[in-house]
């Protein structure tokens, strides 16, 4: 709700300062008054451009400034909170233009872009001017009523919770088809390759291994000579070593007594004797367990041959990272077996919630559908009330493709003269039928939909009489409810007023300025006499003003 309006430095205003009540707000005055700069003003706070020509006074900055009750509009403070902005009970709203044509806007004091002040104003002010492109047109708006005279939101909710899992689950299985895809393209490279690993057969270390078992056999004749020498030498010969230390051995053993160190060179020969003998013997054990194997060394060449090949190939120098490759090769191709259970898996979970979408967007279509004639039938009875009388409104429900609100695509129609050619409002409706239009929509969707403060400028234009009034009766039902402001030439209109704020003219020194003020009652009845029958105004228009008020 818009609780205070302060304008300062703007056209022909000097200051002026408005607050408004919580129902219905009319503002009346003389042709070029002031009323449009008022609408002027406001819309600079709802993240309209300006420029330096607004300013009254160019060594002096323009300033603006609204203060709104937000204590239950939610979708306000949530704005506000991921904005990064102050969220109070209170909103204000500002816009200063300096002389040099710099504009600044804030929020809460907290300076803000024109998008972000945009962006919150929509959620606060419904602006309806005469040759305003009217959200009527807009296909979300037409949607919404319909929504919210079926009363949809559950079932909405539940929708777009369904339609999320199902467009999340359609991406992962496109992703598996396309990885499949990518996957049998390639599919008969990795099976060549991991068969060409599998084939050779190696285990962990194997060429390395057999590759030093290669060198044994290559050299086995002169490896078995050494041995046989070692062995010879130290157990078999003339004089075998071994056999030597122990004559050593005997010939100090006399001494041993005498002498502390004689006795440990002798526990020194014992253990050398011991040791050689023990290297007589794996010797010996060497030599027996080597031999020259021709087939053996054909069989060992093939498989370094093929294993080599293979590191060439893959650009590794080890077994082991061939066998990791081959590993890796396997996984690939188990991936391929396990994507077709993987996708089966997604196409069945697809199909079950495109499923559940599809019966929840028939019942949403279904309530959508029943609520279009009924509309249409109070809409044009209101349009012959408020001056419309050949107008009519008719509602298109054709169906489409699932997307985030169902599979309805609504479309609203309008024939301004009984000719049965009905066209989409945006293209055939004027600035005045659109507002009208609109009046008679928002009231009888008043109590479904929550919506902001509604700001007509001049939508009675072209009316009088019972259609005035009856525009007059609308909007004050439709402000029982929630704010409304209406700028008006029509006393049948400012008779239903809660607050009637009179604009005028007045001189300042050298200067014309821009006033407005609340009036009183007798200044109301004086006001609407006025508007009835001229300047002077008659006894019977008085009468009449009076009878306006009273009713």
């Amino acid at each position: 709700m818009l609780q205070k309006l302060h304008i300062q430095n703007y056209a022909i205003i000097d200051e002026i300062e408005i607050d408004f009540s919580k129902q219905l707000n009319i503002i009346t005055g003389e042709t070029g008054a002031g009323k449009s700069i008022l609408m002027g003003a406001l819309n600079l706070i709802l993240g309209e451009r300006a420029d330096t020509s607004v300013l009254m006074k160019t060594d002096k900055k323009c300033f603006i400034e609204g203060f709104f009750a937000i204590d239950n509009k939610e979708p306000v403070k949530l704005f506000l909170t991921e904005e990064e902005f102050d969220a109070d009970d209170e909103l204000v709203l500002r816009r200063e233009i300096a002389a040099n044509g710099k504009s600044r806007a804030f929020i809460n004091d907290s300076p803000a872009t024109l998008q972000q002040l945009k962006q919150l104003a929509s959620l606060l002010v419904d602006l309806h001017q005469q040759f305003d492109t009217l959200e009527l047109g807009d296909s979300d708006f037409q949607r919404e009523v319909l929504d919210a005279l079926a009363g949809n939101a559950e079932l909405l909710a539940e929708y777009k919770k369904i339609y999320t899992q199902w467009q999340s689950v359609s991406k992962e299985l496109q992703q598996l088809q396309q990885q499949k895809n990518n996957f049998n393209k390639e599919l008969d490279y990795f099976q060549f390759l991991f068969d060409e690993l599998n084939e050779v057969s190696l285990k962990e270390n194997e060429l390395e291994d057999l590759d030093a078992e290669l060198q044994v056999l290559s050299n086995a004749e002169a490896i078995k000579s050494a041995l046989s020498k070692v062995y010879y030498e130290l157990k078999e010969s003339e004089i075998p070593v071994a056999q030597l230390i122990k004559q050593l051995i005997n010939q100090l053993q006399p001494f041993a007594g005498y002498n502390h160190e004689i006795a440990a060179l002798i526990e020194r020969l014992k253990s050398t004797q011991i040791e050689l003998q023990d290297i007589a013997s794996d010797a010996e054990h060497i030599d027996n367990s080597v031999s020259y194997d021709e087939k053996r060394i054909g069989h060992i060449n093939e498989k370094l041959s093929a294993g080599y090949k293979l590191l060439k190939k893959h650009g590794v120098q080890t077994t082991n990272e061939l066998l990791q490759i081959q590993q890796s090769l396997e996984e690939k191709l188990q991936a391929v077996l396990n994507i077709d259970n993987d996708i089966a898996t997604k196409e069945k979970q697809n199909a079950q919630l495109h499923k559940e979408a599809e019966n929840l967007a028939a019942k949403i279509s279904k309530a959508r559908s029943s609520q279009a004639e009924p509309l249409c039938k109070k809409v044009n009875t209101l349009l012959t009330q408020v001056g419309m009388p050949n107008a009519r409104l008719k509602i298109e429900v054709k169906e489409t493709a699932l997307y985030e609100y169902g599979k309805d695509d609504i479309e609203f129609l309008f024939d301004a003269n009984k000719s049965n050619r009905f066209e989409p409002l945006r293209k055939v409706a004027s600035g005045g039928e659109l507002s009208r239009l609109m009046l008679c929509i928002k009231s009888l969707v008043a109590e479904s939909i929550d919506l902001p403060t509604l700001i007509f400028d001049e939508i009675d234009t072209g009316i009088s009489g019972e259609a005035a009034k009856q525009v007059g009766v609308i909007m004050k039902q439709l402000a029982s409810s929630r704010q409304v402001i209406a700028i008006t030439h029509q006393p049948q209109i400012a008779g239903k007023a809660d607050a009637h704020f009179f604009v005028y003219k007045e001189i300042k020194g050298d200067a014309i300025k821009t006033n407005i003020r609340l009036l009183t009652k007798d200044e109301r009845i004086t006001t609407i006499a006025q508007m009835l029958s001229g300047e002077k105004p008659t006894a019977a228009a008085l009468a009449n003003a009076r009878e306006m008020l009273m009713n």
